[in-house]
């Protein structure tokens, strides 16, 4: 059976998804809002869980000379006292490598996943359901019906809107800070500086190339005019890495963090994928991993139901909420650590912190 299906969003989720479906059989149409000039910044951190999701969508061979292979993690006080490290190589064996990469590296995989045949410039004005078809409006003026429409849109999903599968996304209080540094000082682990209600990240990524990740929780506060500046007032007292990494960077992106839970992935011929489904904070570096199972998932479910969309709709989310709601309420926790004063914190890490944090991993070690 040849069904008609739109997805909307070419980002990590949206490629993901179009991909799964190509294997499964199926020729996706995808739209995307930006035009194909927009090349996502900084880098990404992909754990032994994606790199088996990319496997699986058949995409592991064209990521392997990218970027830099992460084995071990280190977690630093903010002084750069050692509180523990953990053998990323030995939590993931059997299931993938570790790796940090340019995003926009990652994406041009993606798009070469799904032959590149992306509509951009092309955004989705309106969806409606009518007579279990979903018909869609688009911004250059077009109206089509489709079979299924895909919505893979991000954390502010327009189609999560528009057919009134929740409300919007919930804040976190986290603000995040993303940065490249070249020539920075030598690393060949991901390092974790950890302050209260802040924490420095930093991990190469091929070609003496560092990828920094920041963030602090602060609520109230409106994101920074300057930062750069905001990085240096935050971060200049740390120790280890952080002094030589704060002296190169040259360029951040900011971003505040949103959390998404819905009672319900979909609705009629219309389901949700990635963030736009269940977004968490970046903590554990779950969300592209996350959108690649999705994709692989939903293509193989469709497959199966053999062109029954209900029953592979709810096949789908059947399959993948429990695992979802695992990485949200392992991100929670592990969130929850940074209010605890490092005085206690600390000594608490350096005794117990392998274990607790393998935990927050050993769930999605299990096969999709």
């Amino acid at each position: 059976m040849s069904l008609r299906i739109l997805v909307v969003g070419a980002g990590i989720a949206g490629l993901a998804a179009a991909r799964g479906l190509r294997i499964a059989g199926f020729r996706p149409e995808v739209v995307e809002a930006l035009p194909a000039t927009v090349v996502p910044g900084a880098g990404i951190h992909l754990p032994g869980n994606a790199s088996r999701a990319l496997r699986l969508l058949g995409l592991d061979v064209p990521l392997r000379p990218l970027g830099d292979l992460i084995f071990r993690q280190v977690f630093l006080d903010t002084r750069g006292r050692e509180l523990f490290e953990m053998d990323a190589a030995g939590l993931w064996a059997g299931v993938g490598e570790s790796r940090a990469l340019s995003r926009a590296d990652l994406q041009q995989v993606l798009l070469t996943g799904v032959g590149g045949e992306v509509r951009f410039e092309t955004e989705v004005r309106d969806v409606q359901i009518v007579d279990g078809a979903a018909k869609v409006e688009f911004s250059t003026g077009g109206i089509a019906e489709y079979d299924l429409v895909i919505g893979a849109d991000g954390r502010r999903s327009l189609i999560r809107d528009k057919v009134g599968l929740g409300g919007p996304a919930v804040p976190t209080g986290q603000i995040v800070y993303r940065s490249v540094v070249t020539g920075g000082p030598p690393l060949t682990d991901w390092t974790a500086v950890l302050g209260r209600r802040s924490s420095f990240v930093v991990m190469p990524m091929g070609g003496r190339r560092l990828y920094c990740y920041a963030d602090e929780t602060a609520p109230d506060s409106p994101s920074p005019e300057d930062p750069i500046e905001r990085l240096r007032d935050l971060f200049g007292a740390f120790g280890g890495p952080v002094p030589a990494i704060l002296d190169k960077i040259e360029k951040v992106q900011v971003a505040r963090t949103d959390e998404v839970v819905l009672p319900a992935w979909s609705k009629g011929p219309v389901v949700l994928v990635g963030d736009a489904a269940h977004a968490t904070a970046p903590t554990l570096a779950q969300g592209a991993a996350m959108s690649f199972e999705d994709g692989y998932v939903l293509g193989q479910e469709l497959r199966s139901a053999a062109g029954d969309i209900p029953a592979a709709l709810r096949a789908y989310e059947q399959r993948r909420r429990p695992r979802c709601a695992e990485v949200r309420e392992r991100t929670r926790e592990r969130d929850r650590a940074r209010d605890v004063p490092p005085s206690l914190r600390d000594p608490m890490l350096r005794r117990r912190g392998l274990r607790i944090f393998t935990d927050h991993y050993r769930a999605l070690v299990t096969p999709v």
